[in-house]
């Protein structure tokens, strides 16, 4: 069983950058395909950004593409993302999640691990 805990969020001004962590417990991380997710208010959750285990392969939604970067230390446990360019409409929570299968979904229900969240707010 895997705990994912995030940190780094915050408020910034649009424009600006932030990066987020999420680091796990257990001793299956290195096993997993890692995503990032986020849901504003009154809004479905959806796709950021993921991972495979080996950081061969990553895949980001449309409106990460060019700002958003995501990377992991298996040796820390831990996945990243690096939010640069910020807009306000990137405001909202971002989940960490996992998957014990070896190709990367963009789909909430693929993946059975979640972080509890961290909040990012953009201001304008």
């Amino acid at each position: 069983q895997v705990q994912l805990i995030e940190s780094g969020g915050g408020m910034v001004q649009a424009g600006g950058s932030l990066r987020l962590s999420c680091t796990a417990s257990g001793r299956t991380f290195s096993s997993l395909v890692m995503a990032w997710f986020r849901q504003a208010p009154g809004k479905e959750r959806e796709f950021v950004a993921g991972i495979t285990w080996s950081s061969l392969g990553t895949n980001y939604g449309e409106f990460a593409k060019g700002r958003f970067t995501i990377s992991r230390d298996n040796d820390k446990n831990t996945v990243y993302l690096e939010m640069n360019l910020l807009k306000p409409e990137d405001t909202a929570v971002y989940y960490c999640a996992g998957r014990n299968r070896p190709t990367i979904a963009t789909e909430v229900t693929e993946f059975g691990y979640w972080g509890q969240g961290t909040q990012v707010i953009v201001s304008s």
